[in-house]
């Protein structure tokens, strides 16, 4: 459906267009991933975080800071996100070594295993985007990256 249709509105011009469909589209897509994550208890910012840990455990124990710059959300209250992810048991942290400020944050086996279970949501948000091809999802990258300044 046409973003015109969607939300019964006018635009200034295409860009003005661009930029609310784009925005809209976020939006829709954000909620059905939402929608997988409750199944699970999580938010999208401790998914991401779970999801970081997860891919470098072979490295150790890794630092707020690190997590930090590997957010999807920068405005993310990481230690907050941390916090509630150690109340539920799927991340330790200890003082760092060399500087006692900061903490260093390692997933548990229980944060695997959640991980593990919820594996199926990767074949769910590939299908939102179901609609385009290969080579449209391409596309589509280049253009956000492009839109990015990258």
């Amino acid at each position: 459906m046409k973003i015109e249709d969607e939300i019964k509105g006018r635009f200034r011009n295409n860009y003005h267009k661009g930029f609310i469909n784009l925005k809209f589209t976020v939006n829709q897509l954000s909620y059905n991933f939402l929608q997988f994550l409750k199944l699970y208890g999580l938010t999208e910012q401790q998914y991401n975080i779970l999801r970081v840990l997860r891919g470098y455990k072979n490295e150790g124990q890794k630092s707020v800071g690190f997590l930090k710059d590997r957010m999807l959300d920068k405005n993310s209250d990481v230690s907050r996100i941390i916090d509630n992810l150690y109340e539920k048991g799927f991340v330790t942290r200890r003082e760092a070594i060399t500087d006692r400020r900061q903490k260093d944050v390692e997933i548990t086996e229980k944060g695997i295993n959640l991980l593990a279970k919820m594996d199926t949501i990767e074949a769910k948000v590939d299908k939102l985007l179901q609609n385009l091809t290969e080579s449209e999802v391409e596309q589509l990258n280049n253009l956000l990256d492009k839109i990015r300044g990258k």
